[in-house]
């Protein structure tokens, strides 16, 4: 009996020396940050709705490691040093992802050792150009010009472009206190365009408003947005 005790004694310390040993492994220390960017210029997406995977083989995990980007367009994780692919799958943005019409991606290779930054290019179907937002007469107004990058056989129209104005910091589709918008048809001067929409009594009261600016592309789930501003009164 003693001896099965001993026994039974040392495989639960072997036990508990294995799972020490897993305990003890160094957590991911290097962080991986960038932006999903249009010639340097950042893009500002819906928050935490475009998505990206990372891949790294030779460390027995076969599934990705899964992010998504901010309202301004940045991702991050935390990582072990290596060489990482990442993807943005078919349909997810209002971009194609690649620097060219003919150097369309399908991956991008990252080398992470330590901090590392690297922004990844796309081409939207359209830019945001020159937004501008102001109030007067109880009325919030955003005016912009819209710019077509995407032309011939990726081209895409625009299905309608919105103002949101918001009481927090994030305002868009799914967070706002009110909203107008114009269908892409009814669009008259592409480079010149004007949206108003009245902000509505605040509970609490407030003497600002944060607003921008988001454009539905025909066809495309993800909107692109302008940079959210702080409005005051």
């Amino acid at each position: 009996m003693k001896n099965q005790f001993n026994y039974i004694l040392l495989f639960l310390l072997g036990i508990s020396t294995i799972s020490c040993e897993k305990d003890n492994y160094e957590p991911p220390k290097s962080a991986l940050t960038g932006r999903v960017v249009y010639q340097g210029t950042p893009l500002h997406l819906q928050p935490n709705r475009v998505s990206y995977e990372l891949f790294q083989d030779g460390f027995g995990k076969s599934g990705p490691i899964t992010g998504t980007f901010t309202a301004e367009g940045i991702y991050s994780q935390l990582l072990f040093n290596g060489t990482y692919t990442m993807i943005i799958r078919e349909g997810q943005g209002p971009f194609l992802w690649g620097e060219s019409v003919d150097n369309l991606n399908s991956e991008v290779l990252i080398d992470v050792n330590g901090a590392t930054e690297m922004d990844i290019e796309v081409l939207p179907f359209w830019m945001i150009q020159n937004p501008a937002l102001s109030f007067g007469n109880g009325m919030v107004t955003g005016t912009f010009g819209l710019e077509q990058i995407l032309t011939g056989a990726h081209a895409k129209n625009i299905e309608s472009v919105t103002l949101y104005i918001s009481k927090t910091i994030f305002a868009n589709s799914e967070t706002n206190v009110a909203t107008s918008s114009i269908g892409g048809g009814d669009i008259e001067d592409l480079g010149s365009v004007s949206i108003s929409v009245n902000v509505p009594t605040l509970v609490p009261s407030q003497n600002y408003v944060f607003a921008s600016i988001g454009v539905k592309i025909a066809g495309v789930e993800d909107m692109l947005f302008s940079e959210v501003q702080k409005v005051t009164f």
